[in-house]
Parts: structure tokens; C-alpha cells; sequence
């Protein structure tokens, strides 16, 4: 084997060589190792794109309001996530008196479980993936569900009416939001003929964002509010509940909850990439850095929405999930389904036609959906005893009564 072939498939290489160093031993022992080898190059591999992703993020961020970002720490402030993992490991940890101290200690310690089990069925490469489940899909939508579990619980768990509220909030949004990705994950069930990953990969000739557009951008939304990315991030909106279910975290603890945001961005990316651009194909390079490059690629469009959009509120989260998304997502199944039974094997012209019929759902819908919910409604006057307080839109600017 050339050494180009054993950078090529350097992940089922690894693998080999590490089976064929304990194949002496007993099967418990092979299996022990091969597991925490595994898990231990899972971990290293997403914490590892964490602090690149801060340092990036908020030098786009500052880029685009017009300010320095980090600077101070190191060339280009490089440094400064290492500065700001210190600072947070030296604080204080403080647990309140009323809190109960096992469920708000295991609410920051689960939340990284559900992005590194999605991490379980993604293949990296041919034959490199470390656990190929013919159901791999239906694992990853009901291991992305304990995400809402584990935030209800920090909520519930702190004794906050903040944290409580946000991690309501939490909830919602992530039942809200599944429904509708859910269905758009089924559309590419339906086209690869398969729920496993590497054969979802292996199916697509060409990358199913050209086949499904409606479908990637339905479950893009569904996957920004479920990993808690602006303009969805209400259940931490510290302009109206502090920090949300994270506001009695502290130090250590509050730095596990942005960890964990990264973590589900990193996991997000990941199989958007598989399901919807082809996951680890692509010609010259190897194919762990094609889906590395494709992660890159969804993750800098989840922080181009960040500092480019405004947060919505909560009401208007949810309507848009259920009066929006979902009739769309049902619209799409329907047209994909029919689309299966009439043209199998997906010839290249139904392309020419998906494309468009995104563009035009999209556009008919948002104008229904405006017309149903009808013009924007005005906060009306509140007579107070003896004092007339303006509330609507119409009052002049800098006048008060």
C-alpha cells in the first residue's frame, strides 16, 4: 500500500492497525480497547474545533459591527480562548442554597452526551465510521430529543423562575422544531432508499442539495433553533430572562454550556453534510477532509445568520415552526414521495424541477402565511387613573406623557 492510499483511508487504517496490536488478547479486551480508543479520538477530535471556533466567530462578529474582536491575547488574540478557559476554571462555582445540587450538577454534565452519540453513526470515509446502524437515522433524530430532557432538567433544577422560563422555552422550541426536520429528514429516506448514513453517503451520485433543496433548508432551520443559534436562541435571551435555564451557572459550569453549544454547531454541520452534500465524497482530497470542509462551510453559515439576523420573538418562533415550516414540510414529503414512485432512480432532470418548485413554495407559502396572520398588530393605549400612556406606534419619538 502506497502511502497516498494509507492517508486516503487513514481512519479504517488506524482502526486495523489498532485490532491487529490487541487481536492477541482476549475479545473483552479487544473490544475495550477499540471502544476507548474510539470515544477518546471522538472527544479530541470535536473539543479540539472549539476554541478555533470561538476565536473565528467573534472576529466575524466584530467584523460586522464594525469592531476589533480579540486582539490582546497573543497575535490576532489567538490566544484568547486558552486566557478565557483559564479564567473560567479559576472562578467560583457557585450552586444556590435552594437548588437541587445532583440534577444541577448532571444538567451541564449530560449536555455534551447527544452531540458526541450523533458523532457514533457519521462516516467519515469507506468503512470509516464507528457504528454503521441500518436505522442510523432514526438514531439521530431520537438522540437529538435528550437534548430538551437535559435542558428542562438545568432549568428545572436551579430553583430559578428564569431558568425555569428559558428552559420551557427550550423545550418548545426543540418538539416544535424536530416535527418538521423530522419530515424533511424522511424525504431523503424515501430518495436513498436506506435510514443508514453510509448508505445515504453512498446514494447520492449527486449531493442531495441539489435533489432536495426544500428539504436542506427545512431542516437547517429545524437544526439553528435545536443547537440554540440567533435568531432562535430564546431560551438564554438576556434581554428578557437573564441567561435562561444556564442562569444559576457559573465559572466551570457555564463554560460546559457554551462548550456544549459549539459541540451541537460541530454535530449539526456534521450531518448536514452527510445527509444533504455527500458527506466524505469528493474527488483528490481524502475523504475525512471533504467532510471536514463541508463542516466548515454549514458552520460558518450558522454564524453568518448569527450576527447578520435579529432575534425573533418567542411567539413568533413557534407560529413560524407550525404554520410555516411543517405545512412545508408536508408539501415537500407529498411532491419527493411521488417524485420516487413515478421517476425511480432520481434521473438528473428532476433537478431542473426541484429548484424551482423550492424557490415558488416558498414564496406562494410566506404569502399565505401572511395573509393568514394578517397586518402586524399595534400595542394599544393603556388608560392608567388620571395619566393617558401612548403605547402604540404612532407616538412621537422622545415624548412622554
Amino acid at each position: 500500500m502506497s502511502v497516498w492510499d494509507y492517508i486516503v483511508n487513514l481512519i479504517p487504517n488506524l482502526a486495523h492497525n489498532l485490532r491487529a496490536a490487541v487481536a492477541g488478547g482476549p475479545d473483552w479486551l479487544v473490544f475495550l480497547v477499540m471502544g476507548l480508543a474510539g470515544v477518546l479520538a471522538l472527544v479530541a477530535f470535536v473539543m479540539l474545533q472549539v476554541p478555533p471556533l470561538t476565536w473565528v466567530e467573534r472576529r466575524l462578529v466584530a467584523r460586522a459591527q464594525v469592531r476589533m474582536g480579540p486582539n490582546r491575547v497573543g497575535p490576532f488574540g489567538l490566544l484568547q480562548p486558552i486566557a478565557d478557559a483559564l479564567k473560567l476554571m479559576t472562578k467560583e462555582v457557585i450552586v444556590p442554597s435552594s437548588a437541587d445540587g445532583l440534577l444541577h450538577l448532571l444538567g451541564c454534565a449530560l449536555i455534551f452526551i447527544p452531540p458526541f452519540m450523533i458523532f457514533a453513526v457519521v462516516p467519515f470515509s469507506m468503512g470509516g465510521v464507528f457504528t454503521d446502524l441500518n436505522m442510523g437515522l432514526v438514531y439521530v433524530i431520537a438522540v437529538g430529543s435528550l437534548g430538551a430532557v437535559i435542558i428542562f432538567t438545568a432549568g428545572f433544577a436551579s430553583a430559578n423562575r428564569y431558568s425555569m422560563l428559558g428552559a420551557a422555552r427550550a423545550v418548545a422550541q426543540l418538539l416544535s422544531y424536530e416535527v418538521p426536520a423530522t419530515i424533511a429528514l424522511v424525504t431523503v429516506a424515501l430518495a436513498a432508499g436506506t435510514l443508514s448514513l453510509s448508505g445515504i453517503v453512498m446514494a447520492q451520485t449527486v449531493p442531495y442539495i441539489l435533489y432536495f433543496p426544500l428539504a436542506l433548508i427545512i431542516f437547517f432551520i429545524g437544526s439553528l433553533v435545536e443547537v440554540n443559534r440567533s435568531p432562535a436562541d430564546l431560551a438564554e435571551a438576556e434581554s428578557e430572562i437573564i441567561a435562561g435555564y444556564h442562569t444559576e451557572y457559573g465559572g466551570f459550569k457555564w463554560a460546559v454550556f457554551q462548550l456544549a453549544e459549539y459541540t451541537h454547531m460541530v454535530a449539526a454541520s456534521a450531518l448536514i453534510a452527510t445527509v444533504f452534500l455527500g458527506g466524505w465524497k469528493g474527488p483528490g482530497l481524502p475523504p475525512y477532509l471533504w467532510l471536514y470542509a463541508k463542516m466548515l462551510a454549514v458552520i460558518l453559515l450558522y454564524m453568518w445568520i448569527r450576527f447578520t439576523l435579529p432575534r425573533i420573538r418567542v411567539d413568533q418562533v413557534m407560529a413560524f415552526a407550525w404554520k410555516f415550516l411543517l405545512p412545508l414540510s408536508l408539501i415537500n414529503v407529498l411532491v419527493v414521495g411521488l417524485e420516487v414512485a413515478l421517476a425511480p432512480g432520481l434521473p438528473v432532470w428532476l433537478i431542473g424541477i426541484n429548484i424551482p418548485f423550492a424557490a415558488a413554495s416558498i414564496v406562494v407559502w410566506a404569502k399565505v402565511y401572511r395573509a393568514l396572520e394578517g397586518p402586524p398588530r399595534l400595542m394599544q393605549r393603556r388608560e392608567l387613573p388620571g395619566i393617558t400612556v401612548p403605547l402604540s406606534a404612532e407616538t412621537p419619538a422622545g415624548s412622554v406623557r
